[in-house]
C-alpha cells in the first residue's frame, strides 16, 4: 500500500517545485533604461507684472469716401482689398440732375451775352450822340447804367454756369489718399447722398492700437510711455508708445480710450509665447492689418513666477509638459501649462511646484520610467 502511493507523492512534489521556480522568474522586473540628461530645479524668480487689456489695430489715416451729389450710383470701379493711388477713380454717380442745371445755366449765359451785346450797341450810340450834344447827360448816364447792369448779369450767369459745371465733376469720385479699400458700404444702383459713405480707404502704412483702460491703470500712464502689445499671429510682442489719452471716461464702461503708436519690436529682451516642438521658425510673420485683435500689456510692477529652462518643455502626443525627476532618479512626464518666456526661462502657470527637478536638456529622447543619469 505504501509502495503504491509513492509515485503520486513524487509527482506532487515535482509540480510544486515547478510552480515555485516560475513565480520567482515572474517577480523579476526589467531594469530601467538609463539616459543621460541635464537636470535643473524649478525656482521662483521676480518677473515684470502686466495688466492686459483687449485692443484693436486701426489705421491712423482712414477716409470714409462719400458723394457730394445726390444721385444713383452708376458704377463702383474698385473692390475690397484693392490698392488705390491718390486721384484714382473709385465710383461714379448718375449726374442727370446736375446736367440739367448745367444746360439751364448755359442757356442763361447765352441770354446774358445777347443782352449785353444789345446794351453795348445802344451805349456806343448814345455815347456818340452825347459827344455831339444830341442827347442830354441824364439820357447818356441812363444808357450807361443799363450797359453796366447787362455786364453784371452776364458775370452772374457765368458764375452760375461754372458752379453747375463744377458740381458735374463730382459725379466721378476719386480717392483722396493712396491706400487700400477696406470696406464697401454700397452697391451700383444704390442712392448716394452727401454724408453717406460709399467706400472706406485707409493707409496701412501707419497703424495705431486702440484700447480701453480702467482708472487704476490710467493713473500710472503718461503720453510717451512704452508698453508691449501682443498681436494675434505675431510671434513676438511689439513695442508701442502711448500717443493719446482720452480726458473723459466712457459713461457706460467707465474706462478711458488710449491710442498707441506701433514702433519696432522690443529689444533685446522680448516676451514671447512658447512655440510647440516641431513648429517652423523660418516662416515670416503675418502682415499687420487694421482690425486685428491685440492685447496691450501695461506694466504693473513685479510678481513671483515659477520658471524652468525653456528647453525643458516638450510635446508628447499633442500634450505640452516636462519630465519631472524623482528622488529615485526616475523621470515621469507631467502635463503643465506654460506662460511667458524671458531670458531663456519659461514660466509655468500650473502643474509644477517650486523645488521640483526637471529635465532641462535631452528631454526629447526620454520616455516615462527612464532613469536619468548625469
Amino acid at each position: 500500500m505504501i509502495l503504491h502511493k509513492l509515485p503520486l507523492a513524487l509527482l506532487a512534489a515535482s509540480l510544486l517545485a515547478g510552480c515555485g521556480s516560475h513565480d520567482e522568474a515572474g517577480d523579476k522586473q526589467p531594469a530601467a533604461r538609463v539616459m543621460q540628461a541635464e537636470v535643473e530645479v524649478a525656482s521662483l524668480v521676480k518677473t515684470p507684472a502686466h495688466h492686459p487689456t483687449p485692443a484693436t489695430l486701426v489705421a491712423e489715416n482712414q477716409v470714409r469716401v462719400a458723394s457730394r451729389l445726390m444721385g444713383y450710383i452708376r458704377s463702383i470701379d474698385v473692390v475690397e482689398g484693392q490698392q488705390v493711388r491718390a486721384g484714382q477713380k473709385l465710383f461714379s454717380v448718375d449726374p442727370v440732375d446736375v446736367q440739367g442745371q448745367v444746360e439751364q445755366t448755359r442757356a442763361g449765359v447765352k441770354q446774358a451775352e445777347d443782352a449785353l451785346a444789345d446794351a453795348r450797341v445802344e451805349y456806343q450810340r448814345f455815347e456818340a450822340l452825347f459827344k455831339e450834344d444830341a442827347v442830354t447827360r441824364q439820357q447818356f448816364e441812363k444808357m450807361k447804367l443799363q450797359h453796366d447792369m447787362a455786364q453784371s448779369r452776364l458775370a452772374q450767369a457765368r458764375a452760375g454756369h461754372n458752379t453747375a459745371a463744377g458740381q458735374l465733376r463730382y459725379a466721378t469720385v476719386t480717392s483722396p489718399i493712396a491706400g487700400v479699400v477696406t470696406q464697401k458700404l454700397a452697391h451700383a444702383g444704390d442712392l448716394a447722398a452727401p454724408g453717406h459713405p460709399v467706400l472706406v480707404v485707409e493707409n496701412p502704412g501707419r497703424l495705431q492700437v486702440e484700447t480701453q483702460v480702467p482708472e487704476s491703470v490710467l493713473s500710472a500712464l503718461k503720453p510717451g510711455a512704452q508698453v508691449l502689445v501682443e498681436v494675434d499671429g505675431q510671434e513676438k510682442p511689439l513695442l508701442a508708445r502711448v500717443a493719446r489719452i482720452s480726458p473723459a471716461a466712457d459713461p457706460v464702461s467707465r474706462t478711458f480710450l488710449v491710442k498707441l503708436d506701433i514702433g519696432n519690436p522690443p529689444h533685446p529682451q522680448p516676451l514671447s509665447r512658447p512655440r510647440e516642438k516641431g513648429a517652423s521658425s523660418g516662416a515670416e510673420a503675418p502682415v499687420l492689418r487694421s482690425g486685428l485683435f491685440a492685447r496691450v500689456l501695461f506694466p504693473q510692477g513685479e510678481r513671483e513666477a515659477l520658471t524652468v529652462p525653456a528647453g525643458a518643455l516638450v510635446n508628447r502626443a499633442g500634450i505640452t509638459g516636462v519630465f519631472v525627476v524623482g528622488q529615485d532618479g526616475i523621470a515621469q512626464f507631467r502635463m503643465v501649462r506654460a506662460g511667458e518666456s524671458r531670458d531663456g526661462r519659461l514660466e509655468i502657470l500650473s502643474g509644477l511646484s517650486d523645488g521640483e527637478r526637471v529635465v532641462s536638456g535631452g528631454a526629447e529622447k526620454l520616455e516615462s520610467g527612464d532613469k536619468v543619469g548625469h
